[in-house]
């Protein structure tokens, strides 16, 4: 059949994405996430003091890109706008979602149609292992959420990595089973990916993985081991970039075991592996997001710029860069069309398949909106938010303060704030950040009482 289709498509002269992919079999598709990795914080991505060479590999076998944003500057936001492919208000998830219900800030919307949903329908076999975060209860778990297997965490962070508890409640499951497995954190969803990816070698269906790990998210505890192998190397680092980087590197290894179990199991050749984090790292713990301002919980650029690389043999041009901007919902769309599996709704992520395929796309005129909901004395309940049009960027990162304007061509770093100079710039952006926020009260962020 793939033969006959090629043929038809040679004859007739037909040259788009879409048949070039039919000719072939569907891929599989690997999505590793990682928690509050700093942009500067793999060796591909200039950092000196790291050793990452799996995440590397990623980057040199596949496409790099330098203007990857995160959907918001915390966890939850982010993963409920790759689950969804919208904005993270839209899908009901302005802010993060936490055990207790008098600070958490958001309720995945019930109706909203997950990737996971997608790729089942698409014949694909689907799999989340490692962090949820976007829910603790029926109908937000994962294998209500179109997951046909879930192994790992429901919660936020873990307050220790290796007896896996948040507030003393244990969130790991195996489907709706509660499991109280040993061992690192990291080292289980590693094993726990291996293990599945092993388990699809004679499968006649392709796989979606979603393999979200909660590294290097603090608390920063590296296995004793790896910090060592950090310290034996007499780097001129501080005793917190120390332990970071050993837990990124210990990271590193675990995603190693990965992508050899596909390798192995001759399924690399067709598996579309997508490295991503899901928001800039967190200064206090030693991340390094190079010169871009601030990092985690902020919406300056090192709060919302991540590294991220996409590999997919034989098909994207290995050792690519595109400065193409794009953001985590836009993988839903993305990977979709890859596998062929069609979208018969609306939502705001741009699939931008052209650009793996070495073809080429615009992102000029294009609304880039980013929003964090937060409780406390230093958010009170309410919104950080930033919106990009082209060069242009209007910020409020503390709902008490004023916003401000900044040119990111001219001014990448954050500097100078170009509001009162720029009035014309400064209105067009506030017009579309007030229709944003408006867009996104109209999906409730809290659960309704029955």
């Amino acid at each position: 059949m793939y033969s006959i289709i090629l043929l038809f498509c040679m004859l007739t002269g037909l040259d788009s994405d879409a048949q070039t992919l039919q000719s072939n079999k569907k891929p599989n598709v690997l999505v590793i996430l990682t928690d509050d990795q700093g942009y500067y914080d793999v060796a591909a991505c200039m950092a000196s003091d790291l050793q990452t060479p799996n995440m590397d590999k990623l980057f040199s076998e596949g496409i790099k890109f330098n203007y990857f944003y995160a959907n918001s500057s915390v966890c939850s936001p982010t993963r409920a706008s790759f689950m969804t492919g919208l904005f993270p208000d839209k899908a009901g998830v302005p802010g993060v979602i936490r055990t207790s219900p008098d600070n958490s800030w958001g309720y995945l919307d019930p109706a909203a149609i997950t990737i996971a949903d997608q790729f089942k329908t698409g014949g694909y076999k689907t799999a989340i292992i490692g962090k949820w975060h976007l829910g603790l209860e029926k109908p937000n778990i994962p294998n209500m959420r179109g997951f046909d297997f879930f192994k790992g965490f429901l919660g936020d962070m873990m307050d220790d990595y290796w007896t896996h508890r948040r507030h003393g409640i244990n969130y790991m499951r195996e489907n709706e089973k509660e499991i109280d497995p040993k061992g690192h954190a990291t080292d289980l969803f590693s094993q726990w990916a291996v293990e599945y990816v092993d388990a699809q070698k004679n499968s006649e269906k392709p796989f979606f993985l979603y393999l979200a790990y909660n590294a290097p998210h603090s608390p920063v505890q590296p296995p004793d081991a790896w910090l060592e192998k950090v310290k034996k190397r007499d780097l001129d680092l501080s005793e917190n970039r120390m332990k970071l980087v050993a837990l990124i590197e210990h990271l590193d290894y675990g995603i190693g075991q990965v992508i050899a179990a596909l390798k192995t199991n001759n399924l690399y050749e067709n598996t579309i592996i997508v490295f991503t984090s899901d928001n800039g790292g967190r200064l206090p713990d030693g991340a390094n997001n190079g010169p871009l301002r601030d990092g985690k919980q902020s919406v300056y650029e090192g709060g919302l710029r991540v590294p991220t690389a996409i590999a997919w043999n034989n098909k994207i041009v290995a050792g690519s860069t595109t400065n193409y901007k794009t953001m985590t919902m836009d993988l839903y769309p993305t990977l979709l069309e890859a596998a062929g599996i069609s979208l018969t709704h609306k939502i705001d992520g741009i699939s931008f398949l052209p650009i793996l395929l070495g073809k080429n796309m615009t992102d000029k005129d294009r609304v880039f909106y980013f929003t964090r909901r937060e409780g406390g004395t230093t958010y009170g309940g309410l919104t950080i938010q930033a919106i990009q049009l082209n060069d242009w960027k209007l910020v409020q990162n503390n709902p008490f303060e004023s916003q401000e304007l900044f040119n990111l061509k001219e001014d990448p770093f954050e500097t100078f704030n170009l509001i009162e100079s720029e009035p014309e710039q400064y209105y067009l952006l506030n017009d579309l950040m007030i229709k944003q926020i408006q867009l996104g009260g109209r999906v409730p962020w809290q659960k309704k009482d029955k």
